[in-house]
């Protein structure tokens, strides 16, 4: 090659670099079109839908690699997620059901079983997972960007948003997505506050807390992961909580007390020094006394050591606003309540109360509002996760989980890489003009299509109560959308970009039963179909509705239930395989309950018998008008010829040529003094 063409080439390709750059770097303000806050496992899961659809976007970390969270924690580096690899089963979506860690992607090898075969993998495991994610893919994340502000501007062009980093670096965006996660210790203001440790800095080798008497404040899974690390060493144990223990096989919330973790139940039920306490955390006091005279593990006889005590508020003298001084012995609760439970004085007092969303980078024309419920720890979002008063800016991962918030697994690496993809369609709807993904199916084909999303899919399954597939009927045809975001079904026109005809809607939900049983009991589960709607297990529920419910049907819906009261409700009978597919138990209620809504017959017919139908009725089965009388589906049999035959509609000599050769070209013609339109193949707008 000549040494001016190389140069030549070289030049060009400069040039579009740079132009390439310009386009992004403007008075030193790099713009996208996509921002995302975050290289934990959402934002890497909106990673890839984004870069699938060839969008301008950045991924913006502050730490040096992606899922830095999971660097740290859980402290004791075990997860609780489950990673079951082996289902016995082939299906690529159901085995999705029984993966807990692995993201979204295109690439079949790329789940988290590549890295770790534990059932309850190491927590070291997952960050590895998302670096090969992230590798893999080609995501663009940069990282050392530690983004300390984030405010919106408003111009003639629209809403934006500024995010600038430690260098005053800016990078502007037209949509944020804020996946930071939660990472900010929730912490509680008490007298004696100070006096208490983090589970974010203490010690994590069983051996310190020998001989030692805790107090751990919180029932949750961090507090009970550290009362079972140190159950050999400690003493005693004592967890201290304003709620009793929730235990997730109880509550159907993973979020709650895992069995993985849950040891110390044993031994405080079985009277093995270790126990659980109710109380409020702003009512107690943590006060410091020095005690004498004892000799402190590896320490000499008569030395002074610290022993924290736990009082209450209503207890201490009037006017008293001591933080970490000693008490008098009139001022504890074992002074006035003999048999107080916590009348013992503690080693150390330990903070497991988990993590809050970090609301202090947003100033006040970019910060989403507190939630109402998570005791505000979580921001609040719409129905379709954009930040309330925030246009433009959606909360995904653990961050967006108020809006299931102790109901479904929005909060987890299981439940929100389904969100995410919600969250994604509805933004190509809205910017890009794609409405949300669906299959036009006739209505014949409904039943098998609903038992196959009922038997595999794994958005709504994991997801119950808040994704859920929408069917828009359409007469002899419909439109089947896949995990819709079932509160905002009251804007589902305008969120998907699909129009609702006058033939109603039926909407597919995942749901448990709203009846507190004993789950380990006899009769826990129902088995009689008639009796479905008594199910308390996982179970697919059918909602009918003849228009679409509006926002003040969702305001009134009954207590617990997803949805607003419909026109019609199905629930299959739950299933102790999750596989509902039995003929009887399944199959044919559900059939009959789709008739009903569809006002049609959805059984498959025979040739002979559609044949026959034609004859005698103007009005033919939907599945004969689908298929045998539209020239689909003439079986070569006897049987069917001799009806020919025997009805004097052809010669016999003809009908043996038939039998041998295949359909008469004649035989459209039999149709007609049925009143049969033939070639519209009685496509009939039912």
């Amino acid at each position: 090659m000549e040494p001016n063409l190389l140069c030549f080439i070289l030049s060009t390709l400069f040039g579009l670099a740079l132009t390439s750059f310009n386009q992004h770097l403007h008075n030193g303000t790099r713009h996208y079109n996509y921002c995302v806050l975050g290289a934990g496992p959402a934002g890497l899961q909106m990673g890839f839908f984004l870069s699938k659809a060839n969008r301008d976007y950045i991924i913006l970390e502050r730490n040096s690699g992606p899922g830095s969270f999971f660097n740290k924690y859980p402290r004791h580096r075990k997860l609780i997620s489950i990673n079951k690899i082996h289902t016995g089963r082939w299906n690529r979506e159901f085995n999705l059901r029984h993966d807990w860690n692995s993201l979204l992607s295109d690439n079949p090898d790329l789940l988290f079983r590549k890295v770790s075969g534990e059932f309850y993998p190491p927590a070291d495991a997952f960050p590895l997972y998302l670096s090969t994610f992230v590798r893999e893919l080609g995501l663009k994340v940069q990282y050392g960007v530690d983004v300390g502000r984030v405010r919106s501007v408003q111009s003639a062009a629209g809403r934006s948003y500024i995010l600038t980093d430690q260098h005053a670096a800016d990078y502007s965006c037209s949509v944020l997505l804020v996946a930071t996660g939660l990472w900010v210790p929730q912490e509680v203001e008490f007298a004696g506050s100070d006096l208490v440790e983090g589970y974010e800095s203490i010690s994590t080798n069983p051996d310190d807390y020998k001989g030692q008497a805790v107090l751990i404040l919180g029932k949750g899974n961090s507090a009970f992961e550290t009362a079972q690390s140190i159950l050999g060493r400690a003493s005693r144990v004592h967890m201290l909580s304003s709620s009793p223990v929730r235990l997730a096989w109880q509550t159907h919330y993973v979020g709650d007390l895992r069995a993985v973790n849950n040891e110390l139940l044993d031994t405080y039920q079985l009277k093995s020094l270790d126990g659980l306490v109710e109380a409020h955390l702003e009512d107690i006091v943590i006060a410091k006394q020095e005690e004498r005279g004892r000799r402190r593990s590896g320490g000499k006889k008569g030395e002074t050591r610290a022993k924290l005590f736990l009082g209450l508020q209503k207890f201490r003298q009037a006017g008293d606003e001591r933080n970490t001084s000693d008490v008098s012995p009139e001022e504890l609760p074992g002074h006035h309540i003999d048999n107080f439970p916590l009348r013992r004085p503690y080693d150390r007092v330990i903070r497991c109360l988990g993590f809050r969303f970090n609301f202090s980078i947003f100033d006040s024309s970019a910060r989403p509002p507190h939630s109402h419920n998570a005791k505000g720890r979580l921001p609040g979002v719409t129905a379709w996760y954009e930040g309330k008063n925030t246009p433009g800016l959606f909360l995904l991962g653990t961050a967006s989980h108020s809006r299931d918030y102790r109901g479904s697994a929005g909060g987890f690496v299981h439940g929100f890489r389904y969100t995410a993809r919600a969250v994604h369609r509805l933004l190509e709807h809205r910017y890009h003009g794609n409405p949300w993904p669906s299959t036009r199916l006739m209505t014949t084909q409904l039943t098998s299509w609903i038992l196959k999303r009922v038997g595999e899919a794994s958005g709504p399954y994991q997801m119950f109560e808040v994704l859920g597939d929408v069917i828009l009927l359409q007469g002899s045809h419909c439109e089947y959308i896949e995990e819709f975001l079932l509160q905002a079904l009251p804007r589902f026109a305008s969120l998907s970009g699909h129009e609702v005809s006058s033939h109603g809607l039926i909407v597919v939900v995942m749901q448990y039963g709203k009846k507190k049983i004993d789950y380990l009991g006899r009769g826990r589960a129902e088995t009689d179909w008639t009796k479905a709607w008594k199910s308390n297990f996982l179970h697919p529920v059918l909602y009918y509705y003849d228009s679409l419910p509006t926002e003040q049907d969702m305001k009134m819906r009954p207590h617990g239930w997803p949805l607003p009261r419909p026109k019609a409700i199905h629930h299959m009978v739950e299933d102790f395989l999750t596989e509902w597919d039995g003929p009887l138990s399944h199959i044919q209620p559900l059939r009959r309950f789709l008739e009903h809504c569809v006002q049609t017959d959805l059984r498959a017919f025979s040739a002979e018998t559609c044949f026959r139908s034609a004859l005698t009725h103007r009005r033919s089965q939907l599945s004969c008008q689908q298929g045998y009388l539209n020239q689909r589906g003439v079986q070569r049999y006897g049987q069917l010829t001799r009806g020919v035959y025997e009805a004097g509609l052809v010669p016999a000599e003809q009908v043996s040529a038939g039998t041998s050769t295949g359909a008469s070209p004649a035989f459209p013609n039999y149709l007609a003094p049925a009143g049969a339109s033939v070639s519209s193949g009685l496509k009939l707008d039912l």
